[in-house]
């Protein structure tokens, strides 16, 4: 379901009479547009707010008034008796620390009800004092659409063949989504300075650069494939053709959960998938979720899907949730963060309808909560084993070209390791100018170094988990010979 627009959104509560409407936006500017078409086209009064221009627009025009006290008693005035007014407070988040200006919105917009005058707060975020939380509704500004996006694209270029038609033009808004409308337009600004053409990769460029400062989300461009990756041909097999599968009459992938101990391929699987089914894969940091205030955690969770919702088709890449979620199954007094940082993720998961495939991996599946693997949470839950003789034949032979080994050099005794043992053993046999066999005395393997950890991990994926290498069920551990 397409999302309703602000003017929608704003239509419908200020129609039901909720005087006090909070917007969060990273575009206020945007949104203060969009307020302003819309009380034109409804015969209503709007007047603004911000710390700088003080007070402007309708009949309560005083130019400066600084003081954000005096602006809320102004609501009032926005607008004659029996007509609607719009006050529109741009940033007042960080004046709500203040007893006399918390007091003045409450009566505010109890009197609001009344006379049809309404306080409406612009923010980036959401932080409403404990008075005023059930005295405002909440909506959210949508980031652009495709066609919004479309729209900016078009009057950037400056000529009519700037713009690119077809896959070009997909290719370009796939970039661009997620982007807010001034990001949008630095990015295909910067385009054409300096590719001469809307190209996707300097926008990727931007929105790299976008999400790092967020500490939330980055986004993955890395080169791997398939073809690198030894082994997991059923799993490999399992996200091609959900991803691939056209047309989705009823419903999107939700996505896989991978388990395993580390060194096993389920980072370097994620990072390939997506350049196998070109779409872009953004990473999610769950431990840079938490927030040191209260209800920023909750804050950070819903910033970081919308983004993810808003770049859809896209791979999300969750790596090693069990320690982001791990404080919900401790005694830690984190007065219930991870709980709820937890139910909101989980509630995701199971609702969401947007083209988001997730990626999500784990090592301790005792600090995973038992309900994240529940159906309709993904689509799939995997166990990845050590690799077999076969496929550690093929990650040998992917390692080996990569770090130029020759294929006369005796391989050591490889029983219990992962691929990124092999790799290591490789780059070490370069970097040392020594044989496979002496790099080797470098490489302890984790089959070793956590034999308990993998023992559990394995029966507790027996009969639990779909195995990656093989069709159907994992069942036991490996046989003698892997």
């Amino acid at each position: 379901m397409k999302p309703r627009s602000l003017a929608s959104q704003v239509q419908d509560y200020v129609a039901a009479c909720f005087a006090g409407i909070w917007i969060r936006t990273d575009e206020p500017d945007e949104a203060l547009a969009s307020l302003a078409t819309l009380c034109r086209d409804e015969g209503w009064r709007l007047a603004a707010w911000d710390v700088d221009a003080g007070l402007h627009g309708s009949d309560a025009d005083r130019g400066s008034v600084p003081d954000p006290l005096a602006a809320v008693r102004c609501a009032q005035q926005v607008a004659p008796p029996d007509e609607f007014g719009l006050l529109a407070l741009c940033n007042f988040h960080r004046f709500l620390n203040s007893p006399e200006i918390v007091q003045a919105t409450a009566r505010q917009i109890a009197l609001g009800k009344r006379t049809r005058s309404f306080v409406v707060v612009l923010a980036p975020v959401v932080e409403i004092p404990r008075e005023l939380e059930k005295l405002f509704v909440v909506v959210e500004h949508e980031l652009p659409d495709r066609a919004q996006l479309e729209t900016i694209a078009a009057e950037i270029a400056a000529e009519p063949g700037d713009l690119p038609a077809g896959d070009e033009l997909s290719a370009l808004l796939d970039a661009a989504a997620g982007l807010t409308r001034y990001e949008a337009e630095g990015a295909f600004s910067l385009a054409l300075v300096r590719e001469g053409a809307l190209e996707p990769r300097t926008i990727w460029e931007v929105k790299a650069q976008q999400l790092a400062k967020s500490s939330l989300l980055a986004v993955e461009q890395g080169t791997d494939r398939f073809a690198e990756i030894g082994g997991l041909a059923v799993l490999k097999r399992f996200c091609r053709q959900l991803l691939e599968r056209k047309p989705r009459r009823v419903a999107a992938p939700k996505g896989v959960l991978l388990l395993s101990l580390p060194g096993c391929g389920k980072s370097a699987f994620c990072r390939a998938l997506g350049n196998e089914v070109g779409r872009p894969t953004l990473r999610l940091d769950v431990g840079a979720l938490m927030g040191s205030l209260v209800g920023q955690t909750e804050a950070n969770v819903r910033r970081a899907l919308a983004i993810a919702e808003a770049t859809a088709p896209c791979l999300l890449m969750i790596d090693e949730i069990d320690k982001g979620l791990s404080g919900v199954r401790s005694d830690q007094a984190d007065g219930g963060v991870a709980a709820r940082l937890m139910g909101t993720l989980l509630t995701w998961l199971a609702d969401r309808t947007s083209d988001v495939f997730v990626v999500a991996t784990a090592n301790d599946v005792a600090r995973l909560p038992p309900e994240f693997t529940r159906a309709e949470r993904f689509d799939g839950v995997f166990f990845i084993d050590l690799p077999d003789r076969r496929e550690r034949d093929a990650i040998w032979e992917i390692h080996r070209a990569a770090f130029a080994i020759e294929a006369s050099q005796v391989r050591p005794g490889d029983d219990g390791w992962t691929g990124a043992e092999i790799k290591a053993c490789c780059r070490l046999a370069t970097l040392l100018g020594v044989s496979l066999v002496e790099a080797a005395a470098h490489v302890v393997p984790v089959a070793i170094a956590a034999a308990e950890a993998m023992r559990e991990l394995r029966q507790w994926a027996s009969g639990r988990c779909l195995a990656a290498d093989r069709p159907g069920v994992h069942r036991g551990p490996a046989v003698s010979n892997r």
